[in-house]
């Protein structure tokens, strides 16, 4: 039986690896991300299930699916323009990818299958600070979260749950760690940026709520208040917060380390071990 034996909430901003290649690793994002990159080693994992949110590069709008799993046995990246950032090539588990998605249809949910792919910025980045060797597999799991309608988050949520059942009904021991990669409160380009700007965090205050429910385990409360209308105060971006309650779903056995939030730059960085 597969185990998960960790998860990890964190940011996936393109402009992130440029800002630790300007500033160097003692910035703030570099150390956050050093700090986050000790915790995997020690979680020693054999695969990474990514629940992420794809930026209309690996799909578009003639074919964009909810909920997808990526199932390959690699795959590369990023497949747009991340400043101070290679392209990599990220070896999968095309056989545990093949299984959760079988495994979740069977529990009800309509996982679409993506088989040749790449993948953009909010995949790789995370990887670049996480694995940069990319010796690990990583299954991605992508969830709709820019472009309405998005799903609830209380099926986001289950949708989790369905994956851990999942990976744990896998019959070969795997250690699996699960991260959810997002922002909780990002405008780009959109309504709330003000002009002559790309981007602002609309709703700092929205990403200290978060916090407070993640420190306290007020699971339940965060899906209640992540609304379609939190989400568009919160800005354009902020429904990758699903990527973090799917990821949520996956917790069984495991507890919070710590969570450390950035309002102003309207994202946190978390650890369940």
């Amino acid at each position: 039986m597969a185990d998960i034996v960790g998860t990890i909430g964190l940011p996936h901003g393109p402009n992130l690896p440029g800002l630790v290649a300007r500033e160097g690793d003692a910035c703030d994002a570099g150390r956050m991300f050093a700090e986050v990159a000790s915790e995997l080693r020690r979680m020693r994992p054999d695969v990474i299930v990514i629940f992420t949110t794809d930026h209309l590069n690996t799909f578009f709008f003639e074919n964009l699916p909810i909920l997808a799993i990526g199932v390959a046995d690699g795959f590369s990246g990023p497949n747009d323009d991340v400043p101070a950032m290679p392209r990599y090539h990220v070896p999968s588990h095309a056989a545990l990818a093949r299984h959760v998605r079988a495994d979740a249809v069977e529990q009800g949910f309509d996982l679409s299958l993506a088989q040749e792919f790449d993948v953009d910025h909010s995949t790789i980045v995370p990887l670049h600070f996480l694995t940069p060797e990319m010796q690990v597999p990583v299954i991605p799991i992508f969830i709709s979260g820019h472009v309405p309608p998005l799903p609830p988050a209380r099926r986001c949520f289950a949708f989790g749950e369905a994956v851990r059942n999942a990976i744990e009904r896998w019959p070969e021991p795997l250690r699996v760690v699960v991260i959810g990669s997002g922002s909780f409160s990002l405008d780009v380009h959109g309504p709330l940026t003000p002009p002559g700007r790309p981007a602002s965090v609309p709703d700092p205050a929205w990403v200290q709520r978060v916090q407070q429910h993640l420190e306290t385990d007020h699971v339940l409360e965060l899906i209640r208040e992540s609304t379609p209308d939190r989400f568009g105060r919160a800005g354009n971006v902020s429904g990758e917060l699903l990527n973090w309650i799917a990821m949520l779903g996956t917790i069984q056995d495991q507890t919070l380390a710590w969570v450390k939030a950035q309002p102003n730059q309207g994202h946190a960085y978390a650890v369940w071990k």
